[in-house]
């Protein structure tokens, strides 16, 4: 299968830095590109690419509320951002909102060309250990509105499915989770998809991200 990517960047140097490196793999097709979020939309319509790199600061629409945008429709692209950070604000804002993750600009090419291709198959960008990483970078301070909106939301799931998903906050694998809870790692790959489909979320990082919301983080378990 020949994955559509579409490239997203204010700068026309880093899209056609991208598109060359990654247009000399054999299943990746650049369909387009795109300088500026404002873009998308009709970029959307008009190439279906299958998966989107998005970089964040843009001038007009940047690639947050692009994003945000674009998750809202339906059967929409995969969206990975493009940053300059590990763990900026703006990332995890973008992780919220339906990002399947991010690869740093001055990624190797090889490197980014995976993360699509694991994108495009349905898999996590982000490892386990980066999704650990991402929630020791948000700010302890959660809003009270937030909490308790995420908190209400989680209150809707059965109690195996909480442990599930404060265990995958944690950072956990598939393999870690069955092992701690006492379980397949069949019947946790079955209690994340249930999670994902009562939550109305995207990915495993939606996830981890509504469990630390929800102040689940904080509560004893393992590490």
């Amino acid at each position: 299968m020949t994955i559509r990517l579409l490239v997203v960047d204010d700068d026309p140097l880093v899209r056609a830095g991208l598109s060359f490196m990654l247009g000399g793999a054999d299943d990746l097709e650049i369909v387009g590109e795109g300088a500026d979020g404002s873009e998308v939309p009709e970029l959307i319509d008009r190439l279906s690419p299958d998966v989107v790199l998005m970089d964040i600061r843009m001038p007009t629409v940047d690639g947050l509320r692009a994003t945000e945008e674009l998750r809202r429709r339906p059967d929409a692209p995969e969206v990975v951002v493009l940053t300059t950070f590990h763990a900026d604000e703006q990332v995890l804002r973008a992780l919220r909102a339906g990002a399947a993750g991010f690869v740093l600009k001055d990624t190797p090419p090889a490197e980014i060309v995976a993360a699509v291709r694991r994108v495009a198959s349905g898999d996590p960008v982000l490892s386990p250990a980066v999704t650990r990483q991402l929630m020791s970078h948000v700010a302890d301070r959660v809003p009270d509105p937030r909490r308790g909106t995420a908190a209400q939301r989680l209150h809707s799931l059965a109690e195996r499915e909480r442990e599930v998903a404060v265990a995958v906050g944690r950072g956990q694998s598939n393999a870690e989770i069955a092992a701690t809870l006492y379980m397949s790692v069949p019947t946790v790959k079955t209690h994340v998809s249930r999670i994902l489909a009562k939550l109305d979320l995207n990915n495993r990082v939606q996830i981890a991200l509504l469990a630390h919301d929800a102040g689940l983080l904080d509560e004893e378990g393992p590490t």
